[in-house]
């Protein structure tokens, strides 16, 4: 017998998709940035603009993985609990991608060595890159369905009946690859949206290139997510909505109207991902035809109790991280040039 989920379980599965939809806007702008450092910057000081054009937002836009990474284990403790027993690896890659990532920014400028410097840029974009690649992986492996089954003496105990490689397959390697490509595209148009000069006009140009490409791959993987994994007429509304913003973004970025494309990136983003969770509602991207109990929204949740607790909690805190968030974004809001980088090394003052 099937049971509906109470209002507030569906609350938190619809919160957390917001907190994953957020991630996925604010982050993809600055992994693409990350991957894009020694794509674009051609002196350190160019380097040094793009870093800080996500210098101040790019640790903010973390707490929403954060963030839902926490709920999720809060809300939904049974879909936490597999979904990290099923893909250990994965999320270990994941790890290691954030930490070379975040220790990237934090000690390039320790030592004024161009050496020492260019390691660190290395890793900023493999890092990007890598966090970057396993998501879209496993995000379209979210959209099949992980198999699961009930562990042997234990029927609450979902465990993943695949194995790493199974992860790996072709829709799962074009999503990785598309996700890359757009917050390439993503972050190419928010550093144009940033920057003056050189850097703004060679960013223009990589993601009028590369825009063809991600309207391309995207639409590849639209049009085989809703043939073989569709959700009927919604899903083919929001695949066109997001091939829309696409198209948007691309031609706005040639016409010079930067805003504009990087709304269309973000749009094609949040309505993708969108589409990704009414998908995995209500099995949470699980497989459970082979289950004899599913896990699903109702059997991995939390107690009523918590969730009232959790809810409440919410109400409170959301609107102050929300509000410094948007404050942080407002008062960093101004383009940046080489012209505002000062030097490693200025020469001294002349003695009077």
């Amino acid at each position: 017998m099937t049971v509906e989920p109470t209002t507030l379980q569906l609350l938190w599965f619809c919160l957390i998709a917001v907190l994953w939809i957020g991630f996925l806007v604010l982050e993809g702008f600055d992994y693409g940035v990350g991957m894009l450092i020694r794509v674009l910057g051609r002196s350190d000081k160019e380097k040094r603009v793009l870093i800080n054009t996500i210098g101040p937002l790019w640790d903010g836009n973390e707490v929403w993985l954060l963030t839902a990474g926490g709920a999720t284990f809060a809300a939904f403790p049974g879909w936490y609990a597999t979904l990290f027993s099923a893909l250990y690896l994965p999320l270990f890659l994941i790890l290691v991608g954030l930490i070379i990532r975040g220790l990237a920014f934090e000690y390039r400028a320790k030592r004024p060595e161009q050496a020492w410097k260019d390691r660190w840029d290395w890793c900023a974009a493999i890092g990007s890159f890598v966090v970057t690649l396993v998501f879209g992986i496993g995000f379209s492996n979210f959209v099949i369905g992980i198999p699961v089954d009930v562990a042997p003496g234990r029927a609450s105990v979902h465990v993943f009946t695949g194995g790493f490689w199974s992860l790996f397959h072709p829709f799962a390697l074009l999503g990785g690859v598309v996700l890359v490509a757009l917050f390439l595209f993503h972050g190419a148009i928010f550093i144009a949206l940033k920057t003056r000069g050189e850097i703004h006009q060679r960013a223009k140009a990589f993601a009028a290139r590369i825009g063809l490409g991600v309207i391309g791959g995207g639409g590849a993987w639209l049009l085989w997510s809703n043939l073989a994994y569709g959700i009927g007429v919604s899903g083919w509304i929001l695949a066109l909505v997001a091939a829309g913003g696409l198209v948007l973004a691309w031609y706005m970025v040639r016409i010079d109207r930067d805003g504009w494309a990087f709304v269309g990136t973000a749009v094609a983003t949040a309505v993708i991902a969108i589409g990704i969770f009414l998908r995995m509602f209500p099995d949470l991207g699980f497989d459970n035809s082979a289950a004899s109990q599913p896990l699903n929204i109702v059997t991995a949740s939390a107690s009523p109790m918590t969730l009232g607790i959790m809810t409440w909690t919410a109400v409170f805190f959301i609107p102050i991280v929300l509000a410094y968030q948007a404050w942080t974004y407002w008062v960093f809001r101004r383009r940046l040039s080489t012209k505002n980088i000062p030097d490693d090394h200025p020469e001294p003052a002349p003695i009077a």
